[in-house]
């Protein structure tokens, strides 16, 4: 493992490419877009769909990665 890594800073905003997929309080979550804003849709814990706005996402927390 590189401790390179390690030291990058996480950026504080999400991707804006369509279909970006980042993970948040354990849970994947895609970036939708289509008509209106875009949205980041994931499932909560009984596997119902899930919405975060891009505000919501950066309040919660956000990786690029599932957390170990």
């Amino acid at each position: 493992m590189s401790t390179e890594a390690a030291r990058t800073p996480q950026p504080t905003d999400p991707p804006t490419a369509p279909c970006s997929v980042v993970w948040s309080s354990g849970r994947p979550y895609v970036l939708e877009s289509g008509r209106g804003r875009p949205r980041w849709v994931g499932c909560d814990d009984r596997g119902r769909p899930h919405t975060l706005s891009i505000a919501e996402l950066r309040r919660r927390g956000w990786s690029h990665r599932r957390a170990s």
